[in-house]
């Protein structure tokens, strides 16, 4: 079996304002990062569109209408202090579901060992009926209930190592028993989420903040004692919220982390992968805003999970 990696054209044309550092050249960078010989084993797809009932799994529909009647015709549509909406927003929006859920539907197959999917708009922040954070849909939460509900998966793991917390993931798998949600972020920071007394309606969440300034040595100790308990949850899937702004470059965030941490905390989750469900990971992105470190992250990410892939 092999990697996959998804990505759509359509992710370049979401388009923010001038500034914004959720931006266009984001997903240029990756994919730059990933267009070297030793990333020739990739199995390269495009993102399907996901059909619009996948975004019901989490979301109600009448906040699939609000973000639908958003669309702009032209320039953008401000849905909230930082999220917006260009005419090409809807679209890879769609995609980036669509692109994790045939992730996952790949890797359950075994057609694939695991894949990384790189679109945008990210996810994680976005809640039951609230765009914020640049994120409309909540992208791993609905590739996570997809896997329970389609699949018939008793158990899924998402892990989140985004320097933000992803209060969109918590609020929407909080009444969900079969799934554990790991998050470790700096705190204080945006959103100002992800205590470690939010434990979710059946304690499977668990919030690991990080002090500002803090680096790879903190990160593997919380890492560490958080992995066991997954493991002993025994997911049949880990799902993989994979923010890279916990890099000591980027602008957005105030963690010390370095490309090393990445390809750390990629292999230990695919160790826990290994022991609980034939590696199987799908991980897709979220933040990253300095792009050189962008790039330089994911591709340490994916080269590891190249490696755990063959």
């Amino acid at each position: 079996m092999s990697t996959g990696f998804w990505t759509h054209e359509s992710g370049l044309a979401h388009v923010t304002p001038p500034g914004h550092p959720e931006q266009v050249a984001r997903l240029e960078a990756i994919c730059g990062a990933l267009r070297g010989a030793e990333f020739d084993g990739l199995d390269r797809r495009d993102c399907p569109m996901a059909d619009e009932a996948e975004i019901l799994r989490c979301h109600p529909q009448a906040y699939l209408g609000r973000v639908q009647r958003a669309r702009p015709a032209e320039g953008w549509a401000q849905l909230d202090g930082d999220t917006f909406m260009s005419p090409g927003s809807y679209e890879a929006a769609l995609r980036a579901v669509g692109g994790i859920n045939a992730a996952v539907d790949a890797v359950l197959s075994c057609k694939l060992r695991n894949g990384f999917v790189a679109m945008r708009p990210p996810g994680h922040h976005a809640e039951h009926e609230t765009a914020m954070g640049f994120c409309l849909f909540g992208t791993v939460s609905i590739a996570a209930k997809r896997a329970l509900e389609h699949h018939g998966l008793a158990r899924v793991a998402v892990l989140d190592f985004d320097v933000h917390h992803g209060n969109g993931t918590q609020d929407l798998l909080w009444d969900e028993a079969r799934a554990v949600y790991v998050s470790s972020h700096q705190m204080p920071l945006y959103p100002g989420s992800g205590y470690t007394d939010e434990r979710g309606a059946h304690g499977q969440i668990i919030n690991l903040p990080l002090v500002p300034g803090s680096g790879g040595a903190d990160m593997r100790r919380v890492w560490e004692g958080a992995l066991a308990r997954v493991a002993d949850a025994a997911p049949e899937l880990i799902l993989i919220s994979a923010g890279f702004d916990a890099h000591r470059a980027d602008p957005l965030g105030g963690l010390n982390w370095s490309e090393a941490d990445f390809s750390w905390i990629t292999h230990a989750i695919c160790d826990v992968a290994d022991d609980c469900c034939q590696g199987r990971v799908v991980s897709s992105l979220e933040g990253g805003y300095d792009l050189d470190a962008l790039g330089a992250s994911v591709a340490a990410h994916v080269r590891v999970l190249m490696e755990r892939g063959e």
